[in-house]
């Protein structure tokens, strides 16, 4: 008869191997485990969520009410669609968006090319491409109190730059704020300056992530200039280019703080009347809040419906 084997089997040591447990299970199923593996994760995200709950979802559910209710002498009551029918009733209401699509137009001009075409010009070059870039972001990080109101000093007609080049070079000097058809393009230029900074080295980014490989075909293929901008960086930068339009459309429309510092607000003959302004006037001016709110409401609705518009035409394009 054969001694029995002191060798351990495969099972034996392979539990011997596996280290003790530390203890029972936590209590509770995964979802509480979860939550106190990410407890610190969540106590974030908590204080976020009510930041936001406070500051940005709490004053649109506040319009949503305050549109269609009436505060009289402290008493809040229920009016329906009269604040609406104020809103439309009032001759500035159109002549306000008039002038915000005007204004919207004009910078989308301005606002938009200019940043992209500054871009394109620091991408080509060799040397000096930091300074360039602050030099070009410098505007964005002053006050916009601040940068309004230097240009209105450029704009003074008595005093201002701007006239005094135009005397110097033999040009008749110009009411830049003070002429109707002058103010609006005044505004444009000053927020144009203020805010392409950050819209350039957007682009610039954008423009620096294109392979050379693709420049390096398009010239083996005869391409110039133009035609490897609108062949090659067009396309490549496409999806930024289409996302800062959105966001120049929803800012644009928003404008108070160059017209209201350069002009009062409503300008010469009321030609720089926003939307914007005329909400601040009807809260502010003449107590009426809830045609604040409904004009507010308008324009949220307005530039919801903008923002879909963009997302299923950016959703039907990539499908």
């Amino acid at each position: 008869m054969s001694a029995p084997s002191l060798t351990p089997s495969k099972a034996a040591r392979s539990r011997r191997s596996q280290p003790p447990p530390d203890g029972p299970p936590p209590p509770g199923g995964s979802f509480a485990r979860s939550l106190r593996r990410n407890l610190t994760a969540h106590g974030f995200l908590i204080g976020a969520v009510l930041c936001f709950a406070f500051f940005s979802w709490y004053p649109m559910v506040r319009e949503f009410l305050l549109a269609f209710q009436k505060t009289d002498q402290g008493e809040v009551s229920w009016v329906g669609l009269d604040n609406l029918r104020t809103v439309f009733n009032d001759p500035a209401f159109w002549q306000a968006w008039r002038n915000t699509l005007l204004f919207t137009v004009l910078a989308l001009v301005f606002g938009f090319a200019v940043p992209f075409v500054v871009a394109l010009v620091i991408n080509e070059l060799r040397h000096g491409k930091g300074y360039l870039r602050l030099l070009v972001y410098l505007p964005v990080m002053l006050p916009p109190v601040a940068a309004v109101l230097l240009f209105k000093y450029l704009y003074d007609p008595g005093y201002g730059l701007l006239n005094e080049l135009l005397s110097t070079v033999g040009l008749p000097e110009q009411q830049w704020l003070q002429d109707p058809d002058l103010s609006m393009l005044s505004v444009v230029v000053a927020s144009t300056w203020m805010n392409m900074g950050g819209a350039a080295l957007i682009y610039l980014a954008a423009l620096q992530g294109i392979p050379g490989e693709l420049y390096e075909a398009a010239e083996l293929d005869g391409a110039g200039l133009f035609r490897k901008i609108w062949h090659v960086t067009i396309p490549q930068t496409r999806l930024i280019l289409s996302l800062m339009l959105l966001m120049q459309i929803i800012a644009t429309m928003q404008v108070f703080v160059e017209p209201f510092l350069l002009t009062g607000g409503a300008g010469p003959e009321g030609s720089t009347t926003t939307v914007v302004y005329l909400i601040y006037q009807y809260a502010f001016n003449f107590n009426n809040y809830g045609a604040a709110a409904a004009l507010g409401l308008l324009l949220l609705v307005l530039l919801a419906g903008v923002s879909a518009v963009y997302v299923k035409l950016n959703r039907a394009e990539n499908e």
